[in-house]
């Protein structure tokens, strides 16, 4: 039993004007099946995608607080050509510079028009294979039990722990990394970003919410009322949903 990171959850007051921007940053195409807007590569809508990490932008009535996403995406770029034209046209789409404490780094912090952070990373060759989304990059106290959480939870490897971050990836060594980094401070407000987790075929999704309290997530209750899915926290607090089998 394991479960696959399909798509990172976006909210927002208006998901098809944010989710129109994440595709013109990634090169990606947004598709509107429903009330949320899924943005994922061009070609035609496939859901859950072989490869790739998708985004699903969904309307919530309440903006973003000034408070920090404790979860962002960030980019990868093949040069610092590619970094300065991939920011400049992130730029004239509405998105703006954000000062995070970061102080002088080589890659360029912004938001999206709803004040949702990323980053759009220097060239790294550890990321010259992953598409357009380098990292899901997530805030914690504790990178190691992060690490022990999510390297259950999921199927997805365990490539580096320290005590300082950890990082996972798909087992097939493709699409992104899912990094924990140690971050000071602690949640404040209910997540504006968290990942969606998919069992495969034949799994039940309530064993494997079963076994997820076993590892020590917790039950969340965002009155979702009888959804078909289950909303629940890691140990760090962060949230996240596990998905009907498709």
């Amino acid at each position: 039993m394991a479960l696959r990171p399909v798509h990172v959850i976006v909210k927002a007051l208006d998901p098809s004007a944010v989710g129109r921007f994440r595709a013109e940053a990634l090169g990606w195409s947004a598709y509107s099946p429903g009330v949320t807007t899924y943005v994922g590569p061009a070609g035609g809508l496939v859901w859950p995608d072989p490869v790739v990490v998708g985004i699903d932008v969904v309307p919530v009535p309440e903006p973003k607080t000034t408070a920090k996403n404790r979860m962002h995406l960030d980019l990868a770029t093949t040069s610092a050509a590619h970094q300065a034209e991939l920011v400049a046209h992130l730029r004239a789409l509405g998105a703006t510079p954000v000062d995070v404490g970061q102080g002088e780094v080589p890659w360029t912090v912004l938001a999206d028009p709803e004040g949702n952070e990323f980053c759009v990373l220097e060239p790294r060759e550890v990321y010259r294979d992953t598409g357009p989304i380098a990292a899901v990059v997530v805030d914690c106290a504790d990178p190691r039990a992060m690490a022990r959480f999510w390297s259950e939870a999921t199927d997805w490897a365990l490539c580096e722990v320290s005590d300082e971050q950890a990082v996972l990836r798909s087992a097939k060594g493709v699409g992104p990394y899912l990094e924990f980094l140690r971050t000071p401070g602690v949640k404040t407000v209910p997540d504006r970003v968290h990942l969606d987790l998919l069992p495969y075929p034949g799994d039940d999704p309530a064993a494997e919410a079963d076994r997820l309290r076993a590892l020590g997530a917790g039950d969340l209750d965002v009155g979702q009322g009888d959804a078909p899915w289950t909303c629940m926290t890691d140990p760090d607090g962060h949230e996240f949903c596990v998905l009907a089998p498709a």
